[in-house]
């Protein structure tokens, strides 16, 4: 990596993290008013996802090897991942004790559900730093979108507590995303052509980490296919905001003029 690209890194990393000291950080124990919990009604619709989404935090190590396997000699992009890595682990803890203090599982539930989970190992889909970097970005924003449904969700079934436990893990899961943007943003200044070429393959072969990996993945998924998370949603709320963040039109990337209709999230093995 050039030296300009370097420098240019560690300043966007830089406002990304003096952002979240100021105004983004939340507290799992005090911004989430857990004492607002209504225990005597679950939802298996909403608890089943959030162990789902439980379960796909879990892998937070593999993710973690991967990041600095691929970016650990380069400053800013080391920093975020222990960043993003500290982030995420409050997520999967929120949605843990949303799970456990809902009383919808028990102590020993979770733990064996963790044990399950952490039997397998995820590992990462492409190759060059260059396409994870990429891959980082969709995903962040696949989960936002996620966890915005899920949040209309437990709106409309009256789970307040939920319904904040999701807005909080939203707001970082976008923040994640566009600090990516603009690291891809800098790696289009740098090698336009080939960065559009990793851009094409990935937002045509995405799918979401670690989802074949959890117990019972297709019970699981077709539950994600019923909140509304398809192929149209893929194109409208992933594919098109990730291509006008970065100045683009479909007609930019090389190859078919558009990724297929049915993203990764919804597709079968």
């Amino acid at each position: 990596m050039n030296k300009e690209l370097r420098e240019s890194f560690h300043r966007a990393y830089m406002t990304f993290f003096e952002n979240a000291e100021r105004t983004r950080r939340w507290n799992l124990f005090n911004d989430i008013d857990w004492d607002a919990l209504d225990t005597s009604r679950g939802d298996t619709e909403l608890a089943t996802n959030a162990e789902t989404f439980c379960g796909v935090e879990l892998f937070l190590p593999d993710y973690m090897n991967t990041h600095l396997e691929l970016f650990g000699r380069n400053y800013a992009q080391a920093w975020f991942a222990v960043n993003w890595g500290y982030e995420e682990s409050k997520h999967s803890l929120a949605l843990r004790e949303y799970l456990r203090r809902s009383g919808q599982r028990t102590e020993e539930q979770l733990h064996d559900y963790a044990d399950t989970v952490l039997a397998q190992r995820w590992e990462r889909p492409y190759e060059t730093p260059r396409e994870m970097l990429i891959y980082g970005m969709i995903q962040e924003l696949t989960t936002f979108v996620v966890y915005r449904s899920q949040r209309t969700l437990a709106l409309k079934n009256d789970h307040q507590v939920l319904a904040d436990v999701y807005r909080l893990i939203g707001r970082d899961e976008m923040a994640h995303t566009k600090f990516y943007q603009h690291m891809v943003a800098l790696l289009l200044d740098d090698d336009r052509e080939g960065t559009l070429a990793d851009l094409a393959h990935v937002l045509r072969t995405f799918r979401m980490p670690a989802e074949q990996l959890l117990p019972d993945p297709g019970a699981r998924t077709a539950l994600m296919r019923s909140t509304g998370i398809d192929g149209r949603v893929y194109l409208r709320d992933i594919v098109a905001p990730t291509l006008k963040a970065l100045h683009l039109t479909r007609h930019d990337l090389p190859g078919p003029k558009q990724p297929p209709p049915v993203p990764a999230l919804d597709r079968e093995n």
